[in-house]
């Protein structure tokens, strides 16, 4: 799985260092060739841009870091984490969900693929089956039962080849 969101981030870093070191430096030097810098707007924009291409360079950086030190083998065995599935039932609704807990990268709501960082997320982080949550949403709150939890660890049992 962290394989996976590296090579994510890696593209994603690879484009943005063409762009940074390619790109933008023949947009600064035509854009140069109009005349006064003060005044023109081509100029600014590529700065700006270039601005922008740098700190979402550290950004993803800083994030592949983040990904590269996720130890696997310190996940919980017994409590929601990172690559948890969960299936939840909502009583109030009288129905179930399964949710999925993943990084921001992987995230994908329609799916059931949630971040470890979004409200849901980080109300589920922690918590074992049988366990009631709370989830703060914009639209007020749900309460939740755990009725299932698959950690990482239970599927690696069941399939071997599923960490990479």
């Amino acid at each position: 799985m962290t394989v996976d969101i590296k090579k994510k981030l890696q593209g994603e870093l690879d484009e943005l260092e063409s762009e940074l070191f390619i790109h933008l430096p023949k947009e600064i030097k035509r854009a140069r060739e109009f005349g006064d810098l003060r005044e023109n707007s081509e100029y600014q924009t590529a700065l700006q841009r270039q601005t922008m291409v740098k700190a979402r360079i550290r950004e993803l950086r800083q994030r592949m870091s983040e990904v590269g030190s996720i130890d696997l083998s310190k996940l919980p065995h017994d409590k929601a984490s990172y690559g948890s599935t969960l299936l939840l039932y909502d009583a109030e609704r009288e129905e179930e969900v399964t949710y999925r807990l993943v990084t921001p990268e992987e995230t994908d709501p329609a799916a059931g693929l949630i971040s470890t960082v979004s409200p849901i997320g980080r109300s589920l982080m922690g918590k074992q089956e049988g366990d009631e949550v709370v989830v703060s949403i914009p639209s007020g709150s749900r309460r939740f039962e755990i009725r299932r939890l698959t950690t990482l660890h239970d599927e690696v049992k069941s399939e071997p080849e599923a960490i990479e």
